[in-house]
């Protein structure tokens, strides 16, 4: 695809692209740039008339320009339906689980979608990943820096019961060398723990992460690190990824590293009125220091990292506009 042909579609051209995943915490997300940035975008759930999707609609620009089709990663046919005419696919969906079933489940899925967008002509394929596929390596050195290169160990991952991470080490695997065999482009996107305003109605689980210790129901926090993003700067950097003709292979989305007890102060500082996580569970160990990591990957593709303070500010906000978290005045707190 020539750049001008991407250029026309983010100042309003017919470029149709389809994204799996639509109504979940990312996929609505991507969903929504797409829209703004003016392509015509076609969403695939299992069952698009659950009312969880119904906020997909109320999207600027999704009355002219937005469908949402049925379709299951695992049913070939509904996926090569969903791809009929669209000149991309953003591959979002994807369960956060443990299960057993989950690595095998994830690996034909992904497979699936590989082989349905080649077969429909599709010419670019973006695929969401996640850093459980990079970070997760006990060997690595504390002053190694964490980048593209950068792989879990699947067998430390699995010995820990992180099947999660498992899964999307072999998916993202899956679906760069099927990319390759079938010549089809592809761009992968490794977000972290992603946080920020929702827009679907249910609580997702990194923002149910930032609920339990805002409310104090997590009795304590780990001596642990661990890595954050904005998902509005994960959703831009699935559309850049996709808009920029030259872009292949990974594009870390980490926009800072923070120790959980660094997290929960940040909490208690924008909510002082919110009984927050205050105990650090003791674990005998010095307290974990926070890695390196680089995203000059993703700066290349213009992409600007949303300061984590106004990410937690706004989720919290938005958590108790939807009736996620009770409002909590600073007189309230004295009494609890």
């Amino acid at each position: 695809m020539s750049s001008s042909s991407y250029s026309k579609a983010s100042n309003g051209g017919e470029q149709m692209v389809c994204v799996t995943g639509a109504g979940g915490f990312i996929g609505s997300w991507v969903v929504k740039e797409l829209l703004l940035r003016g392509y015509r975008v076609r969403g695939t759930a299992r069952d698009p008339a659950d009312s969880k999707n119904a906020h997909l609609l109320s999207l600027e620009g999704a009355k002219e320009r937005f469908t949402l089709c049925r379709a299951d990663v695992l049913d070939y046919e509904s996926l090569r339906a969903a791809f009929t005419g669209c000149h991309g696919v953003l591959h979002v969906a994807s369960p956060v689980s443990n299960d057993p079933e989950l690595v095998p489940v994830a690996v034909e899925g992904t497979r699936n979608v590989i082989n349905a967008a080649a077969d429909e002509g599709v010419r670019r394929v973006v695929f969401t990943s996640s850093y459980g596929a990079v970070h997760m390596d006990p060997n690595r050195s504390p002053d190694a820096v964490l980048d593209e290169t950068c792989w879990s160990d699947y067998e430390f991952c699995e010995r820990t019961n992180n099947l999660y991470c498992c899964a999307k080490m072999m998916a993202e695997i899956t679906a760069t060398e099927a990319a390759a065999a079938r010549g089809l482009p592809l761009a992968v996107v490794v977000p972290c723990v992603t946080t920020g305003l929702l827009l679907q109605q249910t609580l997702n689980f990194s923002s149910n992460h930032v609920a339990r210790y805002l409310m104090g129901t997590k009795r304590s926090y780990p001596n642990a690190v661990a890595a954050y993003v904005d998902v509005r700067d994960v959703a831009r950097a699935h559309v850049l990824a996709y808009e920029r003709p030259g872009a292949r292979g990974r594009y870390l989305c980490i926009g800072t590293v923070l120790h959980r007890a660094q997290l929960v102060a940040m909490l208690r500082e924008l909510f002082p009125q919110y009984p927050v996580t205050a105990k650090c569970e003791d674990d005998g160990k010095p307290m974990a220091k926070p890695y390196k990591f680089s995203n000059q990957r993703a700066r290349e593709l213009g992409l600007e990292f949303t300061p984590l303070k106004k990410s937690l500010y706004e989720a919290v906000v938005c958590m108790q506009q939807n009736g996620h978290l009770p409002v909590i005045s600073q007189q309230q707190r004295s009494y609890l």
